[in-house]
């Protein structure tokens, strides 16, 4: 058996699959991988099944030793600097570790989050059926710290290769969104103001949302609506006015209007931006979301296809 000790994990180090689905109606979130194309590209480029679960880095970084080996391993994600075997790299390619070898990742010049998945696979522990690690129980995989041992499933080795990092697997600054579903809630010239105005990433985040700076968006008399369903996406405004981006861990029903909805492709490159980047939030139709969704898709399905082993 292969196994992998951590030397040392920064906070918010945690163990992701491609999440728990068909569970909201029971209250439990999706949770699974803030950026659900880079954990997918980093198994594909193993052979991996794309929602397997591998470890999410966030910029406090991450050590491992490889007690046994040898073991192929993919990095996706942001742009992290990785050093193995007396190298300095960067992110975005497939290393072989072997007995001995100490892998480190550490925050490099852009992206909020990396993906190591191991070729063959994580013996994971699992929570209704996922070992998405949910933020606020701890359910799940688990959050990975120093001195744990993690096991391997049927290691593999593999060639070593850089991988290409696409375009659209970078920090997305233009954020398309439906408005709604209660942007009746909010006033014309309101609505103008977030689709038109620059919006900034602060340090108010967490696995379940994240908080922005800009113009207040304040609804109209919409407190005291009936709890309802959100998505990981939802854009929901408090009495303070301030936009709140609803993420992976988010609650399953909320009271908050929601002034919009994200495209689902767009959150895998928000949530790479890093604290004080700015975006805007352009409008699309319901139909136009559609359309460019599928067109998002089959560029993913074939950038997957070239790096599949």
């Amino acid at each position: 058996m292969t196994r992998m000790q951590v030397l040392a994990a920064g906070p918010h180090v945690t163990l992701q699959d491609g999440g728990r689905r068909g569970m909201m109606r029971f209250g439990v979130p999706a949770s699974g991988a803030l950026d659900r194309k880079a954990l997918a590209l980093a198994n594909l480029a193993l052979g991996n099944p794309p929602g397997a679960a591998g470890i999410e880095v966030s910029v406090a970084g991450l050590t491992l030793t490889c007690l046994d080996g040898p073991v192929s391993v993919s990095l996706t994600g942001g742009g992290f600097i990785v050093e193995h075997a007396g190298r300095r790299l960067g992110g975005w390619r497939v290393l072989t570790l072997r007995a001995g070898d100490d892998l480190t990742i550490r925050r490099g010049p852009w992206g909020s989050w990396c993906y190591l998945a191991f070729a063959g696979g994580l013996k994971a522990p699992l929570w209704l059926g996922s070992a998405a690690t949910h933020g606020p129980t701890g359910f799940g995989g688990g959050q990975i710290g120093a001195g744990q041992v993690l096991k391997l499933v049927n290691p593999r080795q593999m060639a070593e290769r850089a991988l290409t990092c696409p375009v659209w697997a970078r920090p997305r600054s233009v954020l398309h969104a439906v408005a709604g579903p209660q942007d009746r809630y909010f006033a014309a010239e309101t609505l103008r103001t977030f689709f038109d105005s620059p919006f900034h990433v602060t340090d108010a985040w967490d696995r379940m949302g994240l908080r922005l700076r800009g113009p207040l968006v304040a609804p109209e008399g919409a407190l005291s609506i009936p709890s309802q369903a959100i998505l990981r996406g939802s854009v929901q405004v408090a009495g303070d006015g301030v936009a709140t981006v609803l993420l992976s861990d988010h609650q399953t029903t909320g009271g908050y209007p929601k002034i919009a909805t994200l495209l689902a492709d767009d959150i895998d490159g928000l949530v790479q931006l890093r604290p004080r980047d700015a975006l805007r939030f352009t409008a699309v139709t319901p139909e136009e979301a559609i359309a460019l969704a599928r067109q998002r898709a089959a560029a993913f399905a074939a950038f997957a296809a070239r790096i599949t082993p």
